[in-house]
């Protein structure tokens, strides 16, 4: 089992940057790939971004690509989102998720999520 914590999400006006945190707790002697998601309400969850178990490849959604950066701390268990020129269009529910393996962009193949943190764009 893993459990997962998000931070560092909160109320910021367009055009700032934001990062994100992803602690891991539970068996984390294994690496896991992890992802990043958003959801507002009525919708589906979307992707946002991931990293391999590895580190050695990331994905993003086209939508948020060349403006947020996944990466990951292994000796502190911590995935992050850095998030840069946000636009009240990324204002959502920022989730961080974990396979052993699947580092893809269907939220259904992810094991463990966190519960999420609130991100809100407004000026």
């Amino acid at each position: 089992q893993v459990q997962l914590v998000e931070s560092g999400g909160g109320l910021v006006r367009p055009g700032v940057s934001l990062r994100l945190s992803c602690a891991a707790a539970g068996r984390t002697g294994s690496r896991y790939s992890m992802g990043w998601f958003r959801q507002v309400p009525e919708k589906d969850r979307e992707f946002v971004g991931s990293i391999s178990f590895s580190g050695g490849k990331l994905y993003y959604a086209d939508s948020v690509k060349g403006r947020f950066f996944v990466s990951r701390d292994d000796a502190k268990n911590t995935v992050y989102l850095q998030m840069n020129n946000l636009t009240p269009e990324d204002t959502a529910v920022y989730y961080c998720a974990a396979d052993s393996y699947y580092a893809g962009s269907d939220p259904r193949y992810y094991n463990y999520w966190g519960q999420g943190t609130q991100v809100t764009v407004s000026s």
